[in-house]
């Protein structure tokens, strides 16, 4: 797989969290993507980065188990994310979404 640009890794990131927003991807699908596309990296690899064991970064990539926000925000750290509340109506979270920005 070849190195994207800072700007092809943003773009990714864009359209992915516009899936996970419009309920067409998972929060675990997006970060094993984001793992894999955005840096390349095993399991093992982002488990270690992220702080988290390969056994707990499986579970939340796969969507089993209930893990704390601690947990999560653990493993979407490197990607500047963190868990927080948004609206569960799809409409609400677009137009939320959308005023800011």
């Amino acid at each position: 797989m070849s190195e994207l640009s800072p700007q092809q890794r943003e773009t990714l990131l864009f359209e992915l969290l516009d899936q996970l927003f419009d309920e067409q991807i998972t929060p675990g699908q997006l970060l094993k993507r984001l793992r894999r596309e955005v840096l390349s990296m095993n399991q093992t690899e982002y488990a270690a980065l992220a702080s988290i064991s390969r056994r707990t970064l499986s579970a939340i990539e796969t969507d089993r188990n209930q893990h704390t926000l601690d947990t999560f925000n653990r493993a979407f750290r490197p990607f500047g994310l963190s868990i927080g509340l948004l609206p569960r109506d799809r409409h609400m979270r677009r137009k939320l979404l959308t005023r800011a920005s």
